[in-house]
């Protein structure tokens, strides 16, 4: 038993109090005593007092002790009895509680600081708010971003862009976006997402911020790098051969020892005859400049998607007929893996000119490879619609795997560098990706719509 003193002392109370009722019966029905029953009527009742007393003692000890600990107050101290004390066991036991609670509480209050100092010293923005548009809370990442100090409402932030709040609170969950804000007179992109939780009963939404625009610039600043590169590789390679052989023609022309025209009876049949097959190679190569750059401007003016339902096997089935006789003459094994099932929006004619493309790289990237063969899929992963262009050749090497979808960028001797480049902006024009992934042996063009 924790508090032995205290039953046995209201054992004791109770008792006196038996007794002195007896006591009183005796004298009320036995020696009828009017003194004497006064004096044990009021013993009687003093004694309840004390018993009483008692009893509001320990239950205001116990009310205090509970009332502290459910305001969170558990930093009171409790004055501990004399070891005579029937109660001194109890409090060594509200000491021990108070002291776990003062731990747990000093523990929780350090985890919350220390997550609360890595929210503050994220590169990411935070905004955490109620569905009514109140701030709970602004980390210093998106003071940064916006410049401010304090904001109670996403009303405030509407100054920077017109309905931004009501983007933010009617923005769908793990649902990114891009949107372009104006701070202090420059435009930003900002790449959000929110999540929704719930703390008890309250929900919460949490959007995250990322000033993207360095990323951007610097990725637009390699591109165009890029771009040139192979812009000026591509048209050196046809200017030179046409600058040299100009300069050919003109030494015929010209009198290596005087440096003057030649004369017309100066020149021979065999010259005549030598310049104009240089000059129809001039012109053979100029038209390949102008076709070139008439397969650059093809790049820039796609034409708008006419988006219909489509049956994805369907499309693959179609794709196999076209190419039947390639891969019938070529030995390879084309494989279809879909479910009739599978349906996706997109203009037929733009995405079966993206698979004639790929399936076309693919037939030219299995030649001279044992056992050829090439796998369409078609498949649909979280919502979206995955189509996949396998193939086993030897695979693109990785220092030029990031250029494959340059324009003009090309590995073929005759190709033109711009399939790629073509079937990539196409699918973006769908709101999808292309994307590859390469290794010795397995190459992997993925269409995400």
């Amino acid at each position: 038993m924790v508090c032995r003193k205290f039953y046995f002392r209201l054992i004791f109370r109770i008792s006196c109090i038996t007794i002195n009722c007896l006591l009183l019966f005796l004298s009320v029905f036995s020696f009828p005593n009017p003194s004497v029953i006064t004096i044990l009527g009021l013993l009687i009742i003093y004694q309840v007092f004390l018993l009483v007393r008692y009893l509001n003692q320990i239950n205001r000890k116990l009310e205090n002790f509970f009332i502290a600990h459910l305001s969170g107050d558990v930093t009171t101290s409790y004055t501990r009895e004399e070891k005579s004390s029937e109660f001194y066991r109890l409090y060594d036991y509200f000491e021990e509680i108070n002291q776990k609670l003062e731990k747990a509480r000093v523990e929780n209050e350090i985890r919350n600081n220390y997550f609360k100092t890595l929210v503050d010293h994220a590169a990411v923005g935070l905004i955490s708010f109620t569905p009514d548009g109140n701030v709970e809370f602004f980390n210093d990442a998106a003071r940064r971003i916006f410049g401010v100090h304090v904001v109670k409402h996403l009303s405030k932030l509407n100054r920077f862009k017109d309905g931004l709040s009501e983007h933010l609170i009617n923005l769908e969950s793990n649902q990114p976006d891009l949107i372009p804000i104006i701070i202090n007179g420059e435009v930003i992109q900002l790449a959000i997402k929110k999540v929704q939780f719930k703390t008890g009963e309250k929900l919460l939404n949490l959007v995250s911020l990322q000033n993207i625009k360095p990323e951007l610039e610097q990725k637009e600043i390699e591109s165009w790098q890029r771009l040139i590169r192979v812009l000026t590789h591509e048209i050196c390679n046809s200017i030179t051969p046409i600058t040299s052989l100009v300069s050919s023609l003109i030494k015929r022309f010209r009198n290596k020892e005087t440096g003057r025209v030649k004369r017309p009876e100066d020149l021979t049949i065999q010259s005549v005859e030598k310049t104009v097959r240089g000059l129809e190679m001039v012109e053979g190569r100029s038209f390949g400049l102008i076709q070139f750059v008439e397969n650059y401007r093809e790049v820039a003016r796609l034409p708008k998607p006419q988006f219909q339902l489509l049956n994805v096997r369907n499309l693959l089935k179609k794709i196999h007929l076209l190419y039947e006789g390639d891969l019938s003459e070529r030995k390879i094994i084309l494989k279809i893996e879909c479910h009739q099932s599978i349906f996706v929006q997109a203009d037929i004619n733009l995405l079966e000119q993206v698979m004639i493309n790929l399936v076309k790289n693919a037939i030219e990237a299995l030649e001279g490879i044992p056992e050829p063969s090439i796998r369409l899929s078609g498949r649909s992963v979280q919502d979206r619609i995955l189509i996949e262009v396998e193939d086993n050749g030897k695979g693109i090497p990785s220092v030029v795997l990031e250029d494959v979808f340059v324009p003009f960028f090309t590995t073929k001797e005759r190709g033109s560098g711009i399939g790629l480049s073509l079937s990539r902006q196409i699918i973006r024009l769908h709101g999808g990706s292309l994307d590859v992934q390469s290794e010795p042996g397995k190459t992997v063009f993925s269409i995400k719509l």
